[in-house]
């Protein structure tokens, strides 16, 4: 009973839309209609700046840590990947968006991880980081760190459920960014700037 709550709690924590919350409370605006349509803290950060941007990511992160802290403490392992995993799938399909498209689950997928294998999210993020400083493309670097996951947790030795959540997760994230890939490829993905866009 109480895993089947975590489980559940997960995916209610993950559906928590903070990158169309946020924007609709201080700018007015359905992010839905700005950028690229999502509601990720990618395309936040491309329409409104640092400030919301680094905000929705830094909640999306916790909500991801949350659900593999509790999920973790309730039943262990396994059962703390099943809440991590059930915040991804809240997160891009949200109950609180009538389970319309939600985020790529990048960041938090990242807070599950730090959840679950610590020492493999961190260096995960140096990998977001490295890659994004030096191609300014965040779709390029949410892949890179996605295949550095499984190969960081199979390096470290992990259990086997964080193994699977592993490859399951970085299949995911490639897979929900095959449209950044393909304007990868064609050379007409969005390359951020480091610096506030003015507004429209």
């Amino acid at each position: 009973m109480i895993e089947a709550a975590a489980i559940i709690g997960g995916y209610l924590l993950g559906s928590l839309p903070f990158g169309y919350w946020l924007p609709r409370i201080f700018r007015g605006e359905d992010i839905r209609t700005r950028g690229s349509g999502n509601v990720g803290a990618s395309n936040v950060f491309r329409v409104y700046g640092r400030r919301l941007g680094i905000t929705v990511a830094l909640l999306d992160f916790g909500k991801g840590l949350a659900a593999g802290l509790i999920g973790t403490v309730a039943g262990g392992a396994l059962i703390g990947v099943l809440a991590g995993a059930a915040a991804m799938i809240g997160h891009a399909r949200p109950v609180f968006l009538r389970f319309e498209k939600g985020g790529k689950m990048v960041a938090t997928a990242g807070g599950a991880f730090l959840a679950l294998a610590p020492f493999a999210a961190v260096g995960c993020v140096a990998v977001w980081l490295v890659v994004f400083l030096l191609a300014r493309y965040a779709s390029l670097a949410s892949i890179a760190a996605a295949l550095a996951l499984v190969v960081l947790v199979l390096v470290i030795g992990y259990p086997w459920p964080v193994i699977v959540f592993a490859a399951a997760g970085a299949a995911a994230v490639i897979f929900l960014h095959r449209l950044n890939i393909r304007r990868l490829l064609g050379g007409t993905e969005h390359r951020f700037e480091l610096r506030r866009p003015r507004r429209a």
